[in-house]
């Protein structure tokens, strides 16, 4: 599968460790990662470089592409929210990941294409276990 996974840059990028894991956790399991640079600690540093229109462009063709989304939503950005946004308006299957207790927008827990999409976790192998049972439904 082509997996475009989303979470916070600007908004702040404390998720990045649980990031690079769920990366190299789809990546052995012979997925395409569209947003692997995600995963680096200087991935802000990396699209910094881009235009914001170079950014739009290349992550929207990605979602347009991409098979499935995954986003980590602990963390609230408003790019993740849009990427959520476009991608359930395009029909791809969505899976919300958030940390056990961190509030998440109504709009998320709300959304009826994402009422079998939100998962908690409290460790990495509870995240990677949600993410596994997402992808074994596709």
């Amino acid at each position: 599968m082509e997996i475009y996974v989303s979470c916070s840059l600007t908004g702040g990028r404390g998720d990045q460790p649980l990031v690079a894991a769920l990366v190299a956790y789809l990546e052995a399991r012979g997925h395409r990662v569209l947003t692997a640079h995600l995963a680096h600690p200087e991935a802000m540093a990396q699209d910094g470089e881009l235009s914001p229109s170079a950014v739009f462009e290349r992550d929207t063709d990605w979602l347009r592409a991409c098979d499935a989304v995954i986003a980590e939503v602990s963390t609230p950005s408003h790019g993740v929210g849009f990427e959520i946004a476009y991608a359930l308006e395009r029909g791809k299957p969505v899976l919300c990941c958030h940390r056990t207790g961190v509030r998440v927008s109504k709009m998320l827990t709300g959304h009826p294409s994402l009422r079998d999409g939100l998962t908690a976790y409290q460790t990495e192998s509870d995240l990677l276990a949600g993410v596994e049972a997402f992808l074994a439904a596709r």
